[in-house]
């Protein structure tokens, strides 16, 4: 009777195994990672920086801070001026998703309170990001996203 002996054959068995595991796992992870990617942010990135300073002047000029909080199933945008009173914007959309996936966005109907744009929203612990377009009474475009990290 042979006892355990280590072959060349078992040799090549273990390696190809544990390269097979190892390749496996990457093709698996890589594959998870490009289907679930949430997509470019614009269409035509060309176009859109002929347009960025722009933009980005008049949304400055406009001297908003947002910030984001959430409590008891309500997310609340906070958005105020220069001087820190509540701008209550001509119009509000914003989608609410982890960074990672697309499988828990959610697009919010905001109503402002007096101090800021409230939404009846369930989520998770974890990171938020907010993706939010609002309009100025005069029709300036305001776009920011806002991250949202909720214990």
């Amino acid at each position: 009777m042979s006892e355990g002996k280590l072959t060349g054959r078992h040799v090549l068995l273990i390696f190809v195994t544990a390269f097979g595991v190892i390749i496996s796992v990457n093709l698996l992870l890589a594959y998870s990672a490009v289907s679930t990617f949430p997509g470019l942010e614009v269409r035509n990135s060309y176009v859109a920086s002929q347009e960025f300073d722009e933009r980005k002047a008049a949304q400055e000029a406009l001297g908003w801070t947002v910030s984001a909080d959430h409590a008891d199933g309500v997310l609340m945008l906070s958005i105020t001026n220069e001087s820190g009173q509540p701008v209550e914007v001509a119009q509000l959309e914003a989608t609410v998703g982890r960074a990672t996936h697309v499988f828990d966005d959610q697009t919010p109907e905001f109503r402002f309170d007096g101090r800021a744009h409230v939404a009846p929203v369930d989520l998770g612990d974890g990171n938020w990001n907010i993706r939010m377009t609002a309009r100025a009474a005069d029709g300036t475009l305001f776009q920011q996203r806002v991250v949202l990290h909720k214990d």
